[in-house]
């Protein structure tokens, strides 16, 4: 740590006793933003809606005069323009992508973090040139087995002035599907998804996906970077954890109902209901969701729509009356893999990875 940004970059914490969210959290709270669950809707989420995490400030960026350098252990360093990398043969992979930190604010203690409740996904269709290709054009050199990707964000954090940056294995980086983006649904990146490109790499969470590239190196040693290291689960801070990777299997529901505008309380009216939502993991294909009515007590089989692609998510509907009074509903999913959402919240120093089943309050009033 820097001591001389002690005062103003600040070690990571868990609240004391009750403390409520602060002035910090509800800053980062402002300026980065989740998915409206309603937005489940979409089978691709549209761009304003999809989850944005920005670590530092979006940097300003003009294609014209930006240029992607790669070094490292290359046959020949190199550096591409926009122009270049559209010339190459492009790809379009369709993934959900979630935030590591998603459901943060659930956990007790509270880290103290941006405050995710569970909105923290979306769905894109993202079109750039693969990795590999790019790799290929450039020359890889003997002892090349770790790749650093460094993006064009600056800023401190925990004491550290840094560019964000995080590293892959070779191995995970030469997966064909893994690409340097630079269009969203069709169109040019947007400022705060990364123009003018960003790194894609399916099924990981999203603190993997770099915006703003500027720079990859190819090393012989593995990246541990600040990034890397704070993307751990620990229980506590001498704990140096595991690394958080991909993504864990996770449901959510489309709130049903209408919503109190305040407290956000779900409201429906007796009758015939048709609940639905989506369901993704970043291991395996989902294979299975299961839906309760009476908070986690019993569960019965959902509806799966068509699987589409490995990457994204994937459609659920369970038919359900709803009768006066309150009740809690709740989602939990399966994957290939046999891995199953768990009933109660998973702690960790920092919120990463948690995916407890989605529970729904609400009220039935005739």
């Amino acid at each position: 740590m820097d001591t001389r940004l002690r005062d103003v970059s600040m070690p990571a914490r868990t609240p004391v006793d009750t403390e409520e969210i602060g002035y910090d959290e509800l800053a980062l709270a402002a300026r980065n933003h989740g998915m409206p669950l309603e937005a489940l809707r979409y089978d691709i989420t549209p761009p304003g809606l999809h989850y944005t995490l920005v670590h530092y400030d979006i940097p300003w960026l003009d294609e014209r005069d930006w240029r992607l350098s790669v070094t490292g252990l290359v046959t020949a360093p190199g550096e591409f323009s926009l122009d270049d990398l559209r010339a190459l043969p492009s790809r379009t992979v369709r993934i959900t992508m979630e935030c590591a930190g998603n459901g943060r604010a659930r956990l007790r203690p509270r880290p103290v973090s941006q405050p995710w409740l569970v909105e923290a996904v979306g769905t894109a269709e993202w079109t750039g040139v693969p990795l590999a290709r790019v790799l290929g054009e450039i020359g890889m050199a003997r002892g090349a087995a770790s790749v650093v990707f460094t993006g064009a964000d600056h800023g401190t954090e925990r004491g550290v002035e840094q560019d964000y940056q995080r590293g892959l294995s070779l191995e995970d980086a030469l997966n064909e599907e893994v690409l340097l983006a630079y269009e969203m649904n069709g169109a040019p990146l947007p400022p705060q998804h990364g123009y003018p490109l960003r790194l894609i790499v399916p099924g990981w969470y999203g603190m993997t996906n770099v915006k703003w590239l500027r720079a990859i190196e190819l090393t012989e040693a593995p990246f541990t970077g600040f990034q890397m290291l704070a993307y751990c689960e620990r229980q506590d801070a001498d704990d140096p954890g595991e690394p958080v990777t991909r993504i864990n299997v996770r449901a959510l529901m489309v709130p049903p109902g209408m919503p109190d505008f305040m407290s956000r309380a779900r409201i429906v009216r007796p009758g015939p209901l048709t609940l639905t939502g989506r369901a993704w993991s970043g291991h395996a294909p989902v294979t299975r969701v299961l839906v309760s009515t009476d908070d986690c007590r019993t569960w019965q089989p959902a509806t799966l729509t068509e699987g589409g692609s490995r990457w994204a998510w994937r459609g659920w509907t369970f038919d359900w009356t709803a009768t006066p009074g309150r009740h809690v509903l709740a989602v939990r999913a399966t994957d290939a893999a046999g891995d199953t959402q768990p009933i109660g919240q998973r702690w960790n120093r920092g919120g990463f990875a948690n995916n407890a089943v989605h529970r729904v309050a609400l009220a039935c009033i005739p």
